[in-house]
């Protein structure tokens, strides 16, 4: 079974109080599941890295065999598909811990696209940090 993860993660200020969401739909866009997380205290990338995981989790609990994950953020997809080395420190047992998870997987892929396309996400990400900081 494929699984479409979007996933997104956002800190408001950097660092700063961050959340992450990842929303789950079949390959013809079906809705299947969504969930999102205040993180607490986080930078941008850290709260990526920790969407992308969140997503991979979803696609596991949903019984995924294949996973298309779907996500703005060019870093952490870029890192992922080995065109960009991982140099910041606090980001490697974040990539080592996502690449563990994609293995996990009989196929796998990850790509970046426009904030716009990634909107419920993004949606999902403000709403937990809306909720928890009033």
């Amino acid at each position: 079974m494929k699984v479409v993860v979007n996933v997104d993660g956002g800190a408001r200020g950097n660092p700063g109080p961050a959340a992450i969401a990842a929303v789950a739909t079949t390959p013809a866009g079906e809705p299947l599941a969504e969930r999102s997380v205040y993180i607490g205290e986080a930078t941008n990338n850290v709260a990526e890295y920790r969407a992308l995981l969140l997503g991979l989790e979803l696609a596991r609990e949903l019984g995924a065999s294949e996973v298309q994950v779907v996500n703005d953020s060019e870093l952490v997809a870029r890192q992922i598909g080995g065109e960009y080395k991982v140099k910041h420190g606090g980001l490697r047992p974040l990539f080592a811990e996502a690449m563990g998870a994609l293995r996990e997987f009989d196929r796998w892929t990850v790509r970046a696209v426009r904030r716009e396309q990634n909107a419920r996400a993004d949606e999902l990400v403000n709403e937990a940090l809306n909720e928890a900081l009033t």
